[in-house]
């Protein structure tokens, strides 16, 4: 006969099923350019449009890292409002913007001054 689980440990297996779960269900994509590694948490299979999109960007040169919370872009259909092609991600922190693109772009402004423009493969 098996003994139940202490009410503490009961807490922990919980814990940690519920944690494993999540990570699980969320859909993270990481994008390498030349200077960056960037971590992408989505919102979820199935969700068009979503303005709680998770961004982790560390630079390969100093190891330091900056995370945001963004929206996706999409081109707009016929209608000029219903969205269609998926054309990345946006972020912002004060007055600079983070795009980071479907093709693998991730372009860096502040104002219209261009502070990154660069190119890196995707991984799924």
């Amino acid at each position: 006969m098996i003994a139940p689980l202490p009410q503490s440990s009961m807490r922990v297996l919980l814990f940690a099923v519920a944690l494993i779960s999540s990570a699980a269900c969320s859909l993270a994509d990481t994008l390498t350019t030349p200077s960056y590694k960037i971590t992408i948490v989505g919102c979820g299979e199935g969700v068009v449009s979503c303005d709680t999109v998770k961004y982790v960007g560390v630079s390969r040169k100093t190891g330091r890292s900056i995370a945001l919370i963004g929206r996706t872009v999409h081109a707009t259909g016929p209608d000029g409002v219903t969205p269609s092609h998926f054309l990345g991600y946006e972020f912002k922190s004060g007055r600079t913007t983070y795009f980071v693109g479907e093709g693998g772009e991730l372009l860096v402004t502040r104002g219209s001054k261009v502070l990154v423009d660069e190119r890196g493969t995707w991984k799924y």
